[in-house]
């Protein structure tokens, strides 16, 4: 009913969409007021209390089922309601991104992000080539795109603008804070991460979710659809790809890390293959998970 109002009245939207913008507004200012360690601890008391009464609940037990058949009842119990706590985690610490980050280069590891990658970063700041770095939504998967920003890389990331315009604003105003550049996900978004590879920037995206008109590769031994945009990028412009991700640690602390550039496959002609890239990112995403699977997003339909 919401879609249909908003997409042949969307004036008529207007009242709600500000409402709703409001609230959300009222509840950022609230959950950063709390900081960033009591705002992440009041994450995971609360969504997971919630989260066992919504439908994701049970579509998240049908995939760790499916992945790990050789794991318990208690075994998947316990992941699940990791991963509930690690949502409810990210979603209260985004109010706090910029709180979020205190790694100093004077003081490396001593505070609440720890890294051993940032000669990997300050070579490819300085090395006047594009690259791409793909990501998932493992931990705070925000975390990787403010990593890149603080250590100097001239960067641009794509992601999903929200269909309300005054909740849209109000995240982008706190992403602009701390991850440089970010394009809304579509064609035009697309267009803008061409136009900064031309220039020898860099981009990131998460790989990790299904595209009804992706490319086929295999992620816990069933087929997927994956977004081949990366894979298509890296072809056209035939720059390095790296992977980045946040590990989530005890004390609200977290570990980066990234990749060197993946070799990846190419076709008769010696160019990139698309199809094969796309595997080899998304097996580099399957193993980040099996690490930490109570860390990865398993409530939405990845399988279909």
């Amino acid at each position: 009913m919401v879609r249909w109002l908003r997409h042949n009245y969307p004036w008529a939207m207007l009242p709600a969409d500000w409402i709703v913008g409001q609230i959300v507004l009222v509840a950022l200012w609230l959950v950063r007021s709390l900081g960033p360690d009591r705002a992440s601890n009041l994450g995971a008391a609360v969504t997971p209390v919630i989260g066992r009464l919504l439908k994701q609940n049970r579509i998240g037990y049908d995939n760790l089922k499916a992945a790990f058949p050789e794991k318990s009842e208690e075994e998947l119990r316990a992941i699940l309601r990791g991963v509930w706590e690690n949502l409810g985690r990210t979603a209260c610490e985004y109010a706090c991104m910029d709180a979020l980050w205190d790694y100093d280069d004077a003081r490396p590891n001593e505070g609440r992000i720890e890294t051993h990658d940032v000669p990997l970063y300050e070579r490819l700041r300085d090395d006047g080539k594009p690259a791409i770095f793909f990501a998932a939504h493992l931990a705070n998967w925000e975390i990787p795109a403010v990593a890149a920003a603080a250590h100097g890389l001239d960067m641009t990331a794509l992601f999903r603008m929200p269909n309300n315009r005054f909740v849209a604003r109000a995240i982008q105003k706190i992403r602009g804070r701390t991850m440089g550049k970010m394009v809304p996900s579509g064609g035009a978004g697309v267009l803008q991460l061409v136009r900064e590879l031309e220039r020898n920037a860099h981009i990131g995206m998460l790989v990790d979710q299904h595209l009804h008109r992706g490319v086929d590769v295999t992620f816990f031994g069933r087929t997927v659809k994956a977004n081949p945009t990366a894979a298509k990028l890296a072809r056209e412009f035939d720059c390095p790809v790296h992977g980045a991700r946040a590990i989530r640690l005890a004390n609200n602390r977290f570990r980066l890390e990234a990749t060197e550039a993946l070799d990846l496959p190419r076709d008769a002609e010696g160019r990139i293959d698309v199809q094969g890239a796309m595997q080899m990112m998304t097996s580099v995403v399957e193993g980040w998970v099996r690490e930490h699977p109570e860390q990865w997003l398993w409530l939405h339909r990845r399988w279909r």
